[in-house]
């Protein structure tokens, strides 16, 4: 299937809980993804509380029952919960115990070390896009922080120069390759394959933080020639501690997971018979779940006691980890939840009815829907959840490897244009000590760069897949 057309594409859509009409229905979706953007930006109402309530004003809009629009929400945080809650926590844990453990600092150090001046710019990107693996974005940036300002006024660098490729590797791994919450959500949404969609997004990452970080740098830091803030250098965790896990195992600690659902997407390629022992075996192994446990507990013994953390050490780390990752289940839960209520008051299917006949790609559709709620409620997440929710009807008759481009399209599109309303924009600024103006020429125009080069790949992609 070259060309995905959404005339070509049926949809298995549940009974809706309401028989409005499509005007009706377009204007309960306008009502409360409007309702959240309110909530969020001008109330400064916590995520979580607004897609509850812009869930409930959608319903209500849309002329659906309290009780079936109550129940359909819950269903959906229910299950989206059950589906990534547990990945986002084991995300979590090895993400704290290689930040505790030195491990972090080990990789980027080594590679700094290694670097000339020229190869600078490149070998952030490179740390930004192994540490950024199992790291939520905020976590990513305040231990990638430190670095980039001190290589930078060490270095004598615009800290544009040596930032951005930091940001892009960052942000690329966050909207694009699982087990980050977006994508993880946005491949239940739509039935796609997660070691599939895994590999290709990878594919299109390591074009896309090229182009949006070494190579955009050398212009921001034009745009943008600012130093590094004397104040703003907070100390390294790692410095105080007698020894770290090597470069090598630490490494090879944050690739486990990766390689273990590669493995079991290449054996799916190869093996295709599931009901093939080794098969099997590597659907267990390459699961998500088994997949970060595996991982987590590895990380124990390579990056806890390679730095001498005691057992109450590390079980004091892994409970340390797990706290503030609440809000971040509860708002991805809330999504889900949202994406579940526009699933069943119809308008999926709505969005099918309406655009058959045009001439354009499910995927170049998907992002742009995705463009919009990213511009509207800032957040990439709650972007790429309830696109999914609305655009997986399109999935119905998709191959495996175009299942998998729609979550990539998607998450490419829930990158767009970061602004004022993003949380990651006002993080950015404060943290490199820019203005409004500063923070948009370079950090909005670098989100801008990554979804647009994505959306490209994906479509290029898609025309030989």
């Amino acid at each position: 299937m070259t060309h995905l057309s959404v005339e070509m594409l049926a949809a298995d859509a549940a009974e809706p809980i309401t028989t409005a009409g499509h005007a009706q229905l377009g204007i309960a979706v306008l009502a409360g993804i409007a309702v959240i953007v309110l909530l969020i930006t001008k109330f400064k109402l916590h995520a979580f509380l607004s897609l509850i309530i812009g869930a409930l004003v959608l319903g209500a809009v849309a002329g659906a029952p309290l009780d079936k629009t109550v129940t359909s929400f819950s269903a959906g945080l229910g299950t989206t919960v059950a589906g990534t809650g547990v990945l986002i926590a084991l995300g979590a844990v090895l993400g704290r115990l290689l930040a505790d453990s030195g491990g972090a600092d080990q990789i980027v150090d080594t590679i700094l070390a290694k670097a000339s001046r020229s190869a600078m710019p490149w070998a952030m990107v490179l740390i930004a896009g192994i540490v950024g693996l199992p790291i939520f974005f905020e976590v990513g940036i305040v231990l990638l922080i430190p670095v980039v300002l001190l290589v930078a006024r060490r270095g004598n660098f615009s800290l544009m120069r040596i930032g951005i490729p930091a940001l892009a590797g960052l942000s690329v791994m966050h909207g694009l390759i699982p087990p980050h919450p977006g994508p993880l959500v946005a491949i239940d949404a739509v039935g796609a394959n997660l070691g599939v969609t895994l590999a290709l997004g990878v594919v299109v990452a390591i074009p896309t933080a090229i182009i949006a970080g070494p190579v955009f740098s050398r212009y921001a830091a034009r745009w943008v020639d600012i130093q590094p803030p004397e104040n703003l250098v907070p100390e390294r965790t790692s410095d105080d501690l007698a020894k770290r896990p090597g470069f090598g195992i630490t490494v090879a600690t944050v690739l486990l997971p990766v390689v273990m659902m590669l493995a079991k997407a290449l054996v799916d390629i190869v093996v295709d018979d599931p009901g093939h022992q080794v098969q099997k075996v590597f659907d267990v192994i390459g699961s998500p779940l088994i997949a970060l446990l595996t991982a987590v507990i590895v990380a124990m013994f390579t990056l806890g006691r390679a730095a001498g953390f005691t057992r109450d050490r590390i079980a004091a780390t892994v409970e340390k980890s797990l706290a503030p990752i609440a809000g971040v289940v509860l708002i991805v839960g809330a999504g889900g939840g949202f994406k579940q209520t526009l699933v069943d008051a119809g308008v999926g299917q709505m969005i099918l009815d309406i655009s058959k006949g045009w001439n354009i790609s499910a995927l170049l559709l998907a992002w742009l829907i995705a463009v919009a709620i990213r511009l509207a409620t800032g957040s990439a997440t709650v972007a790429t959840i309830s696109a999914a929710g609305l655009v997986a009807p399109l999935a119905a008759e998709m191959t495996t490897a175009h299942a998998a481009l729609l979550v990539l399209a998607i998450g490419s599109g829930s990158l767009f244009f970061s602004h004022v309303n993003d949380a990651g924009f006002w993080l950015v600024k404060e943290y490199f000590g820019m203005n409004v103006g500063q923070t948009l020429k370079t950090w909005s125009v670098m989100e801008t760069l990554i979804s647009v080069v994505g959306i490209v790949c994906v479509l290029l992609l898609s025309l030989v897949l």
